[in-house]
């Protein structure tokens, strides 16, 4: 009898704990809903981007291809185009093969979108701790990868963009290849632009994730996301940043949308004044597609501008990811909540 009672009592303080926790978790859903509802006040910017199709730089394309891609790039004002040109092999290189259009490419955008900043996106999954393509810790691929970028700027493209990942804080070899291609870029009269993760959380978390999480892309594995300080060296080192914001797995419209507010409003606080910052958001389909869209996205990009005191020293938009996912209307939608309207 003695056990029965102290089971029923243990039972009856974890249905306590748990109704608690369920209370506090209502009260958070709750005013995370109140606070989505206004309507955001701050308009976006003429300063977009987007990620676009290996196709363009690896297939042949037809004149009114070309023409539609630029009235498309226009109409929606965005300013840099990131055009999939890699990825690069382990030792850095990039075969001819993949970027066989490249030149042509080029000569289009300057016919059709002249001013538009074609980039060459490259990447690769940056080898850790044993796992991973390329190894940015030799000097010999980052040295190879910098010839690479060369091919790309004689080609005629206006900048490079990276993306590596994983990324980790502290990244000495990510931060030098970053210095040697922004010497390279700049003594061409070119850009150079990076994605990366969205900041951490808690920046004070991060000893806890090194001492019981591994590093890479394991099913259970230490977050690839920058530090303030990181990122601030990032973009010290970069014309350009694009935050990866999407992919945000939280279940309702309205949690999804603080976070793009609150990484919005944290991320220009903290580098909005050095370097152009683009904050990506989706139109390909999420896993939890029901939360996370363009709509949603846009609303808590603007929602984050209206946090801030005042807007950010340099330029600032939105990255789309990407141009083969988006549909019409979804750009009809990005033209209506994200463009400023413009001047009679």
């Amino acid at each position: 009898m003695a056990w029965t009672a102290w089971v029923v009592r243990v039972a009856r303080k974890a249905g306590w704990v748990a109704a608690y926790g369920l209370g506090l978790l209502a009260l958070l859903l709750a005013g995370v809903w109140v606070w989505w509802q206004p309507e955001p006040e701050a308009r976006g910017t003429s300063t977009n981007a987007l990620w676009a199709r290996h196709q363009w730089v690896g297939e042949e394309h037809g004149e009114e291809e070309y023409r539609a891609l630029g009235r498309l790039l226009r109409e929606n004002r965005i300013t840099d185009v990131f055009f999939h040109a890699g990825p690069f092999e382990a030792d850095g290189t990039v075969p001819p093969a993949k970027y066989r259009n490249a030149r042509r490419l080029i000569e289009a955008m300057r016919e059709h979108a002249p001013g538009v900043r074609a980039q060459a996106y490259l990447g690769q999954i940056r080898k850790v701790d044993g796992y991973g393509i390329t190894d940015l810790d030799d000097p010999g691929v980052r040295a190879r990868v910098l010839r690479t970028d060369e091919i790309f700027l004689d080609l005629g493209f206006d900048g490079i963009h990276y993306d590596f990942e994983p990324i980790y804080p502290g990244d000495a070899a990510f931060l030098d290849l970053l210095e040697r291609t922004r010497e390279l870029t700049r003594s061409r009269g070119r850009l150079l632009s990076v994605a990366v993760e969205q900041l951490t959380l808690v920046d004070e978390a991060q000893p806890l994730y090194k001492a019981v999480l591994p590093r890479g892309w394991g099913r259970f594995h230490y977050p690839p996301r920058p530090t303030e300080e990181f990122l601030r060296a990032v973009a010290d080192r970069a014309d350009q940043v694009a935050i990866m914001t999407y992919d945000v797995m939280l279940p309702t419209r309205s949690l999804a949308g603080r976070h793009y507010a609150w990484h919005t409003e944290r991320t220009l606080r903290l580098i909005g004044d050095r370097t152009t910052v683009f904050i990506g958001v989706p139109t390909y389909r999420p896993q939890m597609g029901w939360a996370e869209d363009l709509p949603g996205a846009l609303r808590g990009v603007r929602r984050g501008l209206d946090a801030l005191d005042r807007p950010p020293a340099r330029p600032y938009g939105v990255g789309i990811y990407a141009e083969w996912t988006t549909l019409p209307a979804e750009w009809a939608l990005y033209r209506a909540m994200w463009l400023p309207r413009r001047s009679a």
